[in-house]
């Protein structure tokens, strides 16, 4: 049974929930945005003596340098996601496949970092991921051969910038759910992410959508409509 008040504190900076992918099937990631390098490579280091595997997101050049000359325990390995601009931190292997498979689509080249990070976190929690990018709604006809490769995902995340259309596009098409990731692509009035997340959030279509440029929590929520839906066929 998981401690639900169980924690790890780490100085007086942080306190980790190590426990967390246990108790709702969703691990804790560190933000290494506005941390400084010493103390991301310390929380990282206490995070992994209480867990198998951590992800390391929005990670600057810098850190990521700081990361690769940590000392790292034996057997432990740092996997680095450049589009991502994330660090998978593990103790060894591939996470156990849970089954489950994430679609993962963006409108433009341009949204492919965001993307990608819920393609990450999605595969740190099990997941088989298929990836499709570039395929906007400016030139429609992409598309459809990328969804002729996800027609058995069992969700999808949909990132898109400038007016955020494609999301409630694919949504109209698919029976699987769509998670709507606006991105802060674009410029003018709307610009920032803005008018796709108003865009999204308007939608006709049926879909869920996340705040801008939450690559994490998108690939999250997939990944876990995913994992249940291939524990419910394992029954």
């Amino acid at each position: 049974m998981v401690n639900l008040l169980s924690y790890r504190e780490v100085g007086k900076m942080a306190k980790l929930d190590p426990n967390r992918i246990d108790r709702i099937g969703i691990p804790e990631a560190i933000l290494a945005e506005g941390k400084g390098v010493s103390d991301l490579v310390e929380i990282a280091l206490s995070f992994l003596e209480a867990s198998n595997a951590v992800l390391v997101t929005r990670l600057s050049s810098e850190q990521i340098a700081a990361l690769r000359k940590a000392p790292l325990p034996e057997r432990v390995s740092l996997r680095w996601e450049e589009r991502a601009k994330a660090a998978v931190i593990s103790k060894g292997g591939q996470p156990r496949s849970s089954g489950g498979k994430v679609g993962v689509l963006s409108a433009g080249t341009a949204d492919i970092p965001v993307a990608e990070e819920a393609r990450v976190t999605a595969e740190l929690m099990g997941c088989e991921t298929v990836s499709e990018y570039d395929v906007g709604v400016a030139g429609i006809h992409r598309l459809f051969p990328s969804l002729e490769k996800m027609m058995d995902a069992d969700a999808l995340v949909v990132a898109a910038g400038r007016e955020g259309t494609l999301p409630a596009v694919v949504a109209g098409l698919m029976d699987a759910p769509v998670v709507g990731l606006p991105v802060s692509t674009g410029y003018g009035a709307g610009g920032k992410g803005e008018a796709a997340l108003l865009s999204m959030l308007q939608s006709c279509s049926v879909m869920v959508v996340v705040n801008i440029d939450a690559g994490f929590v998108a690939g999250a929520f997939a990944a876990k409509i995913a994992n249940r839906a291939a524990k419910g066929r394992n029954m």
